[in-house]
């Protein structure tokens, strides 16, 4: 059986399924960065979309993660009383921009390196051929059209 938040998937589950072992892996993973970077995923994506100095509204935010408005704006209005965002009004309307603050870009930076060490670690366990195949399996899943 696989672990993934405490929760046991049954092999009869998983014996039948590539893609519940590929959603456990990828779940149980990100469950142990979050927990050991105390940084949602949610959280994450709204920073990757806010790198380079990049001024987004919230409804930009959403849409282009595809995120439920109300999940990002719950967490922005935390990343910003946090200190890792600001916000200011747009030049033209109502719409607040966000960005990030020094200390965010900081945050983004640890976060970074935290999965680039996850990354390191998995490097170590496989092989290149193996990392090359796995990648290349995990490109044929992501085109496979359904």
């Amino acid at each position: 059986m696989i672990v993934v938040d405490k929760k046991l998937i049954p092999d009869e589950i998983l014996k039948d399924s590539v893609l519940v072992h590929m959603a456990a892996a990828y779940f149980s993973i990100g469950k142990r960065l979050e927990q050991k970077t105390q940084c949602s995923q949610t959280r994450g994506f709204i920073m990757s979309t806010l790198r380079g100095g990049a001024s987004l509204n919230q409804n930009q935010i959403a849409t282009l993660l595809g995120f439920d408005r109300t999940v990002v704006h719950r967490s922005i209005k935390t990343m910003i009383h946090e200190g890792l965002l600001s916000e200011r009004k747009a030049p033209s309307g109502r719409a607040l921009l966000v960005q990030l603050t020094a200390k965010g870009n900081k945050y983004r930076e640890y976060l970074i390196n935290e999965r680039r060490a996850v990354d390191e670690k998995l490097r170590k366990k496989l092989n290149p051929e193996e990392i090359a195949t796995l990648v290349r399996l995990l490109k044929v899943v992501a085109e496979l059209e359904i």
